[in-house]
């Protein structure tokens, strides 16, 4: 009962705040955008209850590996001794993979070299849930992160969520363009909560924590309705790749 009165209490949070941006719409453009970020914020715990409450722990797991160590050429995936991923360049996501759960062993090869492992991690995976396995560092120290992807979306709305793979990045700040800070302080191997959006396309930059600093304007971000998506911000601020993001999908 408490969860359920839990949800209430944010579905009505929603929809004050959903008032107060409507009312700030036109006269006090940050007003607007303060009071609708409460609006969403307060949707999205009221979804994740639901969620939690719904989920069963049943099914099979899905996983994909992303790559981005900075130095790397194209990678194979092997899980348990099988080549389930091949010649996978930088920058880029593979395909879904389908498993049963349970603990696996990962390990990570120059495409087309099954000699000198470069990577090689154990993890457990739960039935019901995707993950995105990421490989992150330069290829002497290459390590591999696990996140959770929540790809589920409420009905004609969107949702986004920010990593930050930039290991020479200091920690950043999304924001509207010359507005307000969406997320702060974002760390390097930090994934951001998930955040529900009305479908839109907005101009966001990624700035210097705690500043005006822009590091990467990112124009004409497009959040389409019924998508999930993951901005993953990569590569190196003073040397190659550079500083860059990348648009992913769930």
């Amino acid at each position: 009962m408490s969860e359920t009165r839990n949800q209430a209490d944010y579905l009505q949070k929603a929809a004050m705040y959903d008032l107060l941006a409507q009312y700030y719409k036109y006269s006090n453009p940050n007003l607007h955008i303060h009071f609708y970020l409460k609006h969403v914020k307060s949707i999205n715990k009221a979804m994740n209850i639901m969620r939690t409450n719904s989920q069963l722990p049943q099914g099979e797991a899905k996983v994909r590996l992303l790559h981005t160590s900075p130095d790397a050429s194209d990678v194979d995936m092997y899980i348990n001794g099988n080549r389930v991923v091949r010649d996978l360049p930088l920058k880029q996501v593979s395909q879904e993979l389908t498993i049963q759960p349970g603990k696996y062993h990962v390990d990570i090869y120059p495409a087309g070299n099954m000699v000198d492992s470069i990577l090689n991690k154990k993890i457990t995976v739960e039935a019901g849930k995707s993950y995105t396995l990421t490989t992150i560092d330069s290829i002497k120290k290459m390590r591999l992160l696990v996140f959770l992807n929540e790809p589920q979306v409420p009905l004609n709305e969107a949702k986004v969520r920010f990593i930050h793979l930039s290991p020479n990045t200091p920690p950043l700040d999304i924001a509207v363009k010359d507005r307000d800070v969406i997320f702060p302080k974002i760390s390097y191997k930090q994934a951001t909560d998930y955040l529900g959006l009305t479908p839109m396309t907005v101009d966001l930059e990624a700035r210097n924590a705690g500043t005006k600093e822009v590091f990467l304007p990112m124009p004409k971000v497009q959040f389409k309705a019924n998508e999930t998506i993951t901005i993953v911000f990569l590569g190196s601020s003073n040397g190659t790749p550079e500083f860059q993001f990348i648009s992913i999908k769930e």
